[in-house]
């Protein structure tokens, strides 16, 4: 089983209310192999929400209030799931601040990135799962 952000399987649950479906994301799941997780409303965030990036070891939203917390929740929690399901990789948004895979916003919101993970990213590598970006979606199948 392969932990999915649920925004790629068409789940409209990104900070803006959205979803960003990905062809090769949605066919992992029609073979039963996906397990959806949105790491921010597993942690109690609402969509939508203000937007949020990785501030070093923070997370903050673009009016200044902390939201580490709520990512620390909700990473911890797409770490139960993968751990109950058996999951082994997982593919993530990429530049997310909990599901970024090596690139993530620097915490100012100008649309600049910089080297990091997101939270939930990093909680996954620290546990042993494979985290790859949906951009390397076709290494899983």
């Amino acid at each position: 089983m392969i932990l999915v952000s649920a925004c790629l399987l068409g789940c409209a649950c990104r900070y803006d209310g959205q979803s960003k479906p990905h062809p090769l994301a949605q066919e992992l799941a029609k073979r039963g192999l996906a397990v959806p997780v949105c790491p921010e409303q597993l942690g109690g965030l609402p969509t939508p929400r203000n937007p949020s990036e990785r501030r070093g070891e923070r997370v903050v939203m673009n009016d200044g209030r902390e939201v580490t917390a709520e990512y620390r929740r909700g990473a911890e929690e797409a770490l139960r799931l993968a751990r109950l399901y058996g999951c082994t990789a997982a593919v993530l948004k990429e530049k997310s601040p909990s599901c970024g895979c090596g690139r993530v916003y620097d915490g100012t919101f100008s649309g600049t990135l910089t080297d990091g993970d997101g939270v939930t990213a990093a909680l996954l590598k620290e546990n042993g799962i494979k985290v790859y970006g949906e951009s390397e979606l076709e290494k899983l199948l």
